[in-house]
């Protein structure tokens, strides 16, 4: 019969130090291990079937004497069950090894094709256009697990708006996809590929409807068309310069008022009464946003911030007026797009820290539950990027574009 080791007490424990194995009892076969170095582990000797198993339970002080008896005795039931603790957590972990994320397929696929890109930064405006409209549908979804409805909820909400994008994005899903399955991430059909599959499900980009737009300064082209736009006079022109250094509607900037800035934070907080969802928003100004509120006169009679001729709320022909002078077509609204776009195609800041720069409602009722705060520092350090990302841009084209109107 074999000799029963004595149950040893934590504090014993603690004062092995030999070099070797130590049993400490409570359950058969539970030995600390003293290594060379001094650290020390939970080994379990015992039998696997015929076979003689030294099974690994961690390291001590990490796993304590109470954990580390219930770890050996929850070995020693599978084994009891005819399961080979070793042989199983090999299989785990091999499992683990392919079964790989969305995102993490499409950083690989990305890093390994980066030299194919004829510009470093087509790799960001892929890396980013992923990030925006694909991760927050699949992004943490194991890539084996992507199915036809899921792409589908990526797309139709841009397939009818956002036709160009939409495609694009199709295409590039269907590229992560296929990297993924030929890495043996994932069998099976390609869910995001177009011929004898999406469609039969989406009409033909070519023959969709065309939808009203907004135009818009392409994001490129932001930088000359402000620095144009500070040679212009005029309360209008000072109020669309504000309005495109915080991405604010028209009706917010038209109705600002100077209560609503708080220099010292450097903050312009807009009650929920003008704000399109009815929520209060708190909007960060950047260095140059404030210059332009520190160029305005106040008068008495009047706390608009941008008031009319008459001393009312400005117009929005007020805003349009410096555009038309500059001799583009676009739109007060589409400047947002153009921030949006620049935001997707030109940085990697996170999809929710855009829209909620945006004030946009957050998709689902999931993600406003886990999405409480306002994010406002990350929205400050983004608004000072696209105010330095204005001032850097140098190359005037007057080119423009037509941006969905959806863009709110």
């Amino acid at each position: 019969m074999p000799k029963v080791a004595k149950e040893r007490t934590a504090v014993e424990v603690k004062r092995l130090t030999k070099l070797g194995l130590h049993a400490v009892g409570g359950v058969n076969g539970l030995q600390l291990q003293v290594a060379k170095t001094g650290a020390r582990s939970w080994i379990l000797r015992t039998k696997v079937g015929a076979k003689r198993r030294d099974i690994g339970l961690g390291g001590y002080p990490d796993v304590p004497l109470v954990q580390a008896r219930e770890k050996a005795r929850a070995a020693k039931e599978l084994i009891q069950q005819g399961i080979d603790p070793v042989a199983e957590r090999k299989a785990l972990i091999a499992a683990q090894a392919t079964n790989k994320t969305f995102d993490e397929c499409a950083e690989q696929f990305l890093i390994k094709k980066t030299t194919e890109f004829s510009n470093p930064k087509h790799a960001n405006q892929w890396r980013n256009t992923i990030a925006t409209y694909a991760s927050p549908v699949i992004g943490k979804l194991p890539v084996n697990a992507v199915e036809l409805p899921h792409i589908l909820k990526i797309l139709e909400p841009l397939w009818q708006e956002k036709t160009e994008t939409a495609t694009r994005l199709r295409g590039r899903i269907e590229a992560v996809l296929a990297y993924a399955t030929v890495s043996k991430y994932r069998t099976g059909d390609n869910p995001a590929r177009w011929q004898g599959n999406l469609d039969a499900v989406l009409p033909k980009p070519g023959k969709l409807k065309k939808v009203q737009h907004h135009k818009a300064i392409v994001w490129q082209e932001i930088g000359p068309f402000v620095q144009s736009l500070r040679e212009c006079k005029g309360t209008g022109a000072k109020a669309l310069e504000f309005t495109i250094l915080t991405a604010a509607r028209s009706g917010e900037v038209r109705g600002a008022r100077w209560d609503e800035i708080d220099l010292a934070n450097k903050t312009w907080t807009i009650p929920a009464e003008r704000m399109k969802t009815k929520k209060e928003h708190t909007v960060p100004l950047c260095a140059d946003a404030l210059a332009v509120l520190e160029s305005l006169p106040r008068f008495q009679d009047s706390g608009l911030i941008f008031p009319g001729a008459r001393g009312g709320i400005l117009s929005d022909v007020g805003l349009t007026k410096p555009i038309r002078a500059i001799g583009s077509d676009a739109t007060v609204h589409g400047f947002r797009s153009t921030f949006r776009d620049w935001c997707a195609e030109s940085t990697n800041y996170p999809n929710e820290v855009a829209e909620m720069a945006l004030a946009h409602t957050v998709s689902s009722a999931v993600e406003r539950a886990y999405r409480r705060g306002n994010l406002l520092e990350k929205r400050a350090r983004l608004m000072a990027d696209w105010s330095q990302y204005i001032n850097a841009t140098t190359t005037v084209t007057g080119k423009v574009v037509a941006i969905n109107r959806t863009m709110a």
